[in-house]
Order: C-alpha cells, then sequence, then structure tokens
C-alpha cells in the first residue's frame, strides 16, 4: 500500500471519529444543563479546552456561552476541529482513495457530511432542537462504523481506517481526563460532593461509559474511572 493511501484512510477515520467525538460531548454538556440550571454556565468553557482550541475561540467569541461554543464546535468552517470541517476533511480524505472503499461506505460518509453542512445553513433550527440533532450525527457516526465494518475488507486498509479510530479515541480520553483534574472542580473542598460525582458521570457518558463502567464497579470514584477509561482491555475506547 503506498504511503499517501495509508496516510488518507488513517485520517479519514480519525476525522470521522473527531467529529462523533465531538457531538458526544456537546450532547453531554446538553443533558448535564438540565440538571445544573444556571450553574451550568461555568462548563462551555471546558468543553473547548478539550479540542484544544480556546485560544482561538476566545479571541473569535469571547465569552463561552452555550450559543457561541456550540457554533463553534460544529459549524466553524474557520475551527479544523469542528464536526463540520472534521466531515468536510474525512469525505476529502475518503475521495483521494475512493477505490479502497466499499460504495456504502462512501455513500454513509457522503450522507454524514451533507446532514452537517445543511444544517449549518439553518443554525436556528438546531439552536431550538440540539438534542435531536447531535442524536442524530451520533447515530450517522454508528451507521457508517457499522457499514465499514460490514463491507470494507479486512486487509491493510481496514487496519489503517482502526488505527487511525483508536488513536482518536485515545486523544480524546486522555484529554477529558485532563480536564476533569484540572478545569471543571473549582476547589480541592468540591471532591467527593454531588457536583464531583455528576461530572464524574458526565464524563463517562462522554466516552460512551457510563452504563458499562456501572456493570463493572458499580458506584462511581476517581481511580476507578480513571483506570477504566485507560487500562481496562474489555471496554473499545480504553487507551
Amino acid at each position: 500500500m503506498l504511503s499517501r493511501v495509508a496516510d488518507s484512510i488513517l485520517w479519514m477515520s480519525r476525522y470521522v471519529e473527531r467529529a462523533e467525538n465531538v457531538a458526544r460531548f456537546i450532547d453531554v454538556n446538553l443533558n448535564m444543563s438540565l440538571d445544573l440550571g444556571p450553574d451550568m454556565a461555568n462548563q462551555w468553557a471546558p468543553l473547548v479546552s478539550t479540542t484544544g482550541d480556546h485560544v482561538p475561540f476566545t479571541e473569535r467569541y469571547g465569552l463561552a456561552t452555550q450559543e457561541s461554543v456550540i457554533q463553534f464546535l460544529t459549524f466553524d468552517e474557520q475551527n479544523p476541529n469542528s464536526i463540520l470541517s472534521c466531515l468536510a476533511a474525512a469525505r476529502e480524505n475518503a475521495r483521494t482513495v475512493r477505490e479502497m472503499l466499499s460504495s456504502q461506505m462512501w455513500e454513509e460518509l457522503n450522507k454524514f457530511y451533507l446532514t452537517v453542512r445543511d444544517a449549518s445553513r439553518n443554525t436556528v433550527a438546531v439552536h431550538d432542537s440540539p438534542f435531536e440533532f447531535f442524536e442524530r450525527i451520533k447515530h450517522s457516526a454508528y451507521v457508517l462504523e457499522g457499514v465499514t465494518e460490514a463491507t470494507m475488507s479486512h486487509g491493510e486498509a481496514w487496519h489503517f481506517r482502526r488505527l487511525g479510530r483508536m488513536l482518536e479515541r485515545a486523544d480524546k480520553t486522555s484529554r477529558i481526563l485532563d480536564v476533569k483534574y484540572f478545569l471543571l472542580l473549582p476547589s480541592a473542598q468540591d471532591i467527593g460532593t454531588p457536583m464531583d460525582s455528576l461530572q464524574w458521570a458526565s464524563l463517562l457518558k462522554s466516552a460512551s461509559a457510563l452504563e458499562m463502567y456501572r456493570q463493572t464497579h458499580g458506584r462511581i470514584t476517581p481511580e476507578n474511572v480513571a483506570g477504566f477509561l485507560i487500562l481496562d482491555p474489555d471496554f473499545p475506547r480504553a487507551m
């Protein structure tokens, strides 16, 4: 396999995984807002820190509000890590290696991209019904993954695709753990409080891990959460 082909497949997979991860992070924050109410205002800036884009966000948007963070992380074409930018990059990488992909994969990736692109032209509707929109993004990612597993030969291209997906998962898991430890809690006195437990539960939800964690460990503790997300070989999103 040519190195450029391997590179395109790896980055196609990373960009799709990144788009799904960002959608999950936003969706979890939206659900947290139902529990925290006005206290949720301080929880949107760390979401931008999770993607490593806090400097350009602050320069262009200033205050981190629900509306500004969702716009920046979802539709902002100047942000290379926005969902729209990631899917555009994934689609372009896929186009250059079209012969390595199944037609079903190409069609699903195109539909995924067009769903977000069309939504970017009517962001008012998205802000009015954000839960439904981000659920649709996650569902599109799951469909694409299922189609890929079912229709792509498990050769070199498949392994590079899987490598890209797992690298992106490891990167994002380490980032959300880092943000939890250093940004979300205002002081050490908050450790063990209901707020602390809520944030650990939200972190597990961000990795689609809450239900599987409870089956394995039951009670939420920082040590068990970190071990589950980093070392558990039976959990697919563990690092």
